[in-house]
This record gives C-alpha cells, structure tokens and sequence, in this order.
C-alpha cells in the first residue's frame, strides 16, 4: 500500500490528489497557484487532536494511520469523502485522544452527526474505525449506533 505522506510520483513530477504538481520539498502544496481553483469538497470532517498530551497517548501517527484505512475504503474521494485534519490541543486532555465530527451540511452531511466529539480515539482499532466510517459514509447518526461511552458529554450554556 502507498505512503499517504508522499505524493504520487509519475515519470518524476510529483502529482497530489488533486492532480496538481507539488513543489519540490511539499507533500501536497501545488507548484502553480491558481485562487479560483475551489477545495476538494469533503462530506464528512474529522478533527483529530494531535498535540503533545494526545499523540503520546497515541503514540502513532493516528492522522495518518487513519487516512490510510480510508483510501482502502474508497471514502478518500468523492461524494462521501471524509477528511482527516489533524488539531492543537482542545483542552480535553482528560478525554485523549479527542476527535470532533463535523459534518457538511451544505451539501450531504448528517446534521445529526455535527459538533459530535469522540474521546479516547486512540483506543479505537482499525475495525473500531472503518464501522465508524462506515457509519459516516452512509448518513447514519452516529449517537444511535455507537455505545455512549465513546462520547464527550457537552455542557451547553444558557
């Protein structure tokens, strides 16, 4: 399988999922900018806290890892993409590894899914993962197939 953090090399000019060429030196960032060339539209968002208590507590590369499984799935592109950013800290330490959901409710996301957090990700196993990907491809509410203790109580202030 293919290092997600090199991109793809062919007839050595280096060509990232966007089909731009990468500088020299980038894993992603496109040799000729152009302002008007829109985003690569996402359905699904997850925000992955990778600051210093969390990734200790990973102790691997989970962003990655993670992007991995969902290029193996088909979800790394297309209607139902699902993107994976990697964050500072949200001063949730005591729930670590977090993970918030948010989805794009402009265009085909589950509102139901949105502002969703995930603690303790790093727990999580690749099978834990592609069910919960799967779950996100297919507009299911996360809250009604996951067991409570996966996630963050919010506290909302009126």
């Amino acid at each position: 399988m293919p290092n997600l953090t090199t991109p793809i090399k062919k007839d050595k000019i280096r060509i990232n999922e966007m089909g731009s060429e990468v500088i020299d030196g980038y894993r992603c960032k496109p040799k000729d900018y152009d302002p008007n060339r829109p985003i690569m539209h996402y359905k699904t968002l997850l925000l992955i806290c990778d600051d210093e208590r969390c990734k200790k507590a990973g102790k691997i590369d989970k962003a990655s890892e993670l992007r991995e499984i969902l290029k193996d799935m088909g979800l790394n592109k297309g209607k139902n993409r699902i993107k994976i950013s990697r964050t500072g800290c949200y001063g949730a330490c005591r729930f670590r590894q977090v993970c918030q959901v948010t989805e794009n409710t402009q265009a085909n996301g589950n509102p139901n899914n949105n502002a969703l957090w995930l603690r303790h990700t790093h727990n999580f196993t690749k099978e834990d993962w592609r069910g919960i990907f799967t779950l996100l491809s297919t507009n299911k509410d996360l809250k009604n197939e996951l067991d409570k203790k996966h996630f963050i109580p919010m506290k909302v202030y009126e």
